[in-house]
């Protein structure tokens, strides 16, 4: 099995990482050829995942038409607000029969589509032949071959299930499922509930508050993906909970920690460059997705207070005080 990973940051490498160590012929582009340089030849991507050891199997190149020549799976690793872009370039060299698997979780800005929809209209691939992989995987923890799961979305089980198989390897565990909706939404809206999580944690908030921030951003998840055709199971599996609790807790997610420096009272741009001068996904997708929200009628108050942090210049303070004194309602 040919596979192609398009993107060479921590998730991408490690996905790469994960491939090659499951027996499968693997080509990781980068977009600098100094990072494919160094992985061919020191067997290290010291940019994102520093003293991580690369399999010897693992080929790199900058080269995309080399990557993705005979590839069968093709699997996207580029941030979800610069898929669109990238893809437009590569489509013409993808098989007609790969399967694409999306690793991108957001919501496209101004056009709200889930990734699987923008790859499906750019590369004109049927719905089937598209894949999401999605759960609590905290890049450089796989990479250090610490026991994993992740579950592979496809509306065609066998394409699922082939991906499954590519990807078995001893540290890491691939589940199938064929609701591509709750994978996408949940990967996508978990990344602004850690942006509130490391926001209440920067403020000196204690780990009751992070529960609450968890559960009830569960809680409007699940609204959200019920209301766009998804199945309510998957927001309590892997894809869902899983990925949430992950993302929410580790010291090792970029969105929680981006969070914890705004609730300290840092500026987006100092965020950004304690996160190495990577902007968390979900400060964009917090617009998006809060948009979007109001588009099919779903409430979603946490996300809405992360999206008037992000965009609105709205102080934290304010919108923990907001959160607060809502009207009392049932659980």
């Amino acid at each position: 099995m040919k596979v192609a990973v398009m993107g060479a940051g921590s998730w991408g490498t490690t996905l790469a990482k994960v491939f090659a160590d499951a027996g499968c012929r693997t080509t990781l582009w980068a977009r600098r050829a100094e990072v494919a340089q160094e992985i061919n030849e020191q067997r290290t991507n010291s940019r994102y995942l520093e003293q991580v050891q690369l399999p010897e199997a693992l080929e790199a190149t900058a080269d995309a038409a080399e990557a993705l020549d005979g590839a069968e799976i093709v699997v996207l690793g580029v941030p979800s607000q610069t898929l669109r872009s990238n893809l437009n370039e590569w489509a013409p060299m993808i098989s007609n029969n790969a399967t694409l698997v999306s690793l991108a979780k957001g919501v496209e800005k101004g056009t709200f589509k889930r990734m699987s929809q923008v790859i499906a209209e750019v590369s004109g691939a049927a719905p089937e032949r598209i894949a999401v992989l999605s759960g609590p995987n905290l890049a450089r923890e796989i990479a250090l071959e610490q026991p994993a799961a992740t579950v592979i979305a496809c509306e065609d089980h066998n394409r699922a299930q082939l991906v499954q198989a590519a990807l078995s390897a001893p540290y890491f565990r691939p589940y199938t499922n064929t609701d591509v909706v709750g994978a996408e939404i949940g990967g996508a809206c978990k990344n602004v509930i850690a942006l509130a999580c490391g926001m209440s944690v920067g403020r000196g908030m204690g780990e009751n508050t992070v529960a609450m921030l968890i559960t009830r951003g569960l809680a409007e998840i699940t609204r959200l993906g019920e209301a766009m055709g998804a199945d309510p199971r998957t927001f309590a599996g892997l894809a869902g909970l899983g990925d949430l609790v992950a993302t929410c807790t580790s010291p090792l997610s970029r969105n929680r920690s981006f969070g914890e420096r705004l609730g300290k009272g840092g500026t987006l741009d100092d965020a950004r460059e304690a996160t190495h001068g990577q902007v968390a996904e979900g400060v964009t997708s917090s617009q998006s997705i809060h948009e979007l929200a109001k588009l099919q009628g779903v409430e979603m108050p946490i996300t809405t207070a992360v999206y008037a942090v992000c965009h609105k210049g709205v102080d934290v303070g304010d919108t923990v005080a907001a959160l607060m004194g809502r009207s009392k309602k049932p659980e």
